[in-house]
């Protein structure tokens, strides 16, 4: 069976119903036109992370990774390493993605550290712990790049919570978030769905040059396409077929990600694809139509319409200017005064005590200037936020009486926390602008 490149590898499948989702170029016939009790301190003193942390390597991304020639190309000039090496780190990420086929696996919930501990073990074993390391951090550069080269002019903004002053997407991928900036301003906010642990959204800056209406996919070779009935992998579904899972538009933003449509509403603010960002058909046309009035692009919602009467021809319509788009990965937030800490949904040990002291004092508050109240609570926070939160004590029977025979609920995900800091006024990031939350069928 053929090998897709990386980009056809990491594409969203979306079945509203299967509550799946998948990503891809494919092929493209297109027409272009020009339009508790606090945790101890020794809890969250691990090393700070901050905006430039890397979600490190899965196997599942490996084997993606491991298909497209210039990355294979530079494990043999960067790290020198040999064929046998090569073919060897290929049998083991195609035995995991045989192995997530089989347990049906990829799409859960799955926690992302133990993902990520296989990767290094196979890694070790067959590289050795030097290469291994340079193995992954070439992996993670090329990743977070989308195997672009070379400065683009355009950089990541430095600090935690940097609010952009041009024209640019934010994407926060714990706070579920994509906002897009013109000139600064905020100007619309949308609740979005992200990839699962195993294929999880990259960390980094990328572009969004093209708006790609009927997008035609192509099935990759991938654990979760052998499930689907009418799909073969490298055979290309055309667009408006209803196998088709990127919905109406999508919008690359470099390998292996994609914006694009088609979700259902239920997995928007959930995990939802294979290393893209997803959002519902209406708050895709939304979107598209939004970045191309940012970008300076002459593309009307009559065009837009007639396009997508039009399903059996894809259409291309190119930005007059490249929008950059911030993937980012920020657990703790400042937020118009109030504090937000996120759940780690990638485990990235981020919530620690270190990256809330920077947030604050990037906004010119000092943690000491909080009172112990909200000090407690804010560590409190990060615990119970924190890929593996530290137990805290129950209650005593005497504190929270149980009524006779009542049965206790179960918990309901906690994906964030919420601290109001009064008097900080509406210091930090902004707050969500005309939030679309996809809720709309």
């Amino acid at each position: 069976m053929l090998r897709m490149s990386l980009f056809n590898r990491f594409l969203l499948l979306s079945c509203c119903a299967l509550l799946v989702a998948g990503c891809t170029t494919g092929p493209v016939n297109s027409n272009t036109a020009s339009v508790a009790p606090t945790p101890s301190p020794s809890a969250l003193s691990s090393p700070a992370k901050t905006e430039t942390t890397s979600v490190q390597i899965t196997l599942p991304l490996l084997d993606a990774l491991l298909s497209d020639g210039k990355f294979v190309e530079q494990l043999k000039t960067k790290l020198k390493l040999s064929e046998q090496q090569i073919d060897s780190l290929k049998q083991v990420s195609s035995a995991e993605i045989a192995r997530l086929r089989e347990t049906n696996a990829e799409e859960t919930d799955g926690d992302s550290g133990n993902a990520r501990e296989r990767a290094t073990e196979q890694l070790r074993s067959i590289l050795g712990d030097d290469k291994a390391r340079q193995l992954t951090s070439l992996a993670n550069d090329y990743w977070s790049k989308g195997g672009e080269a070379g400065d683009t002019g355009v950089q990541m903004l430095p600090g935690p919570n940097a609010v952009p002053t041009d024209t640019r997407v934010v994407v926060n991928i714990p706070a579920f978030r994509m906002d897009l900036f013109q000139d600064g301003r905020l100007i619309k906010s949308y609740k979005i769905g992200i990839g699962y642990p195993e294929f999880p959204l990259p960390f980094g800056l990328r572009k969004a040059q093209t708006i790609i209406v009927n997008p035609s996919w192509t099935p990759p070779d991938s654990p979760w396409v052998a499930n689907m009935k009418n799909a073969v992998p490298g055979e290309t579904i055309p667009p408006g077929d209803k196998d088709n899972p990127l919905g109406p538009i999508k919008i690359p933003i470099g390998l292996p990600s994609l914006i694009h449509g088609g979700k259902s509403p239920a997995r928007i603010g959930k995990f939802a694809s294979h290393g893209c960002v997803g959002l519902t058909t209406p708050q895709v046309k939304d979107f598209a139509m939004l970045l191309s009035k940012a970008s300076g692009t002459q593309f009307t919602d009559q065009t837009l319409a007639s396009y997508m009467q039009d399903k059996d021809h894809t259409k291309t319509v190119k930005l007059d200017q490249p929008v950059p788009v911030e993937l980012r990965y920020e657990t703790i937030v400042l937020e118009d005064g109030k504090l937000y800490v996120y759940k780690d949904v990638y485990g990235q040990d981020t919530n620690t005590e270190e990256n809330l002291r920077r947030v604050l004092e990037a906004h010119g508050v000092r943690f000491e200037d909080l009172s112990e109240q909200q000090r407690t609570e804010a560590l409190n926070a990060l615990n119970t936020m924190s890929a593996h939160p530290q137990p805290t004590p129950s209650p005593s029977p005497e504190a929270s009486p149980a009524k006779k025979g009542a049965k206790k609920k179960p918990a309901k995900p906690q994906n964030e926390i919420v601290i109001d800091l009064n008097g900080l006024g509406k210091k930090g990031y902004p707050a969500p602008v005309n939030l679309d939350e996809g809720r709309v069928k």
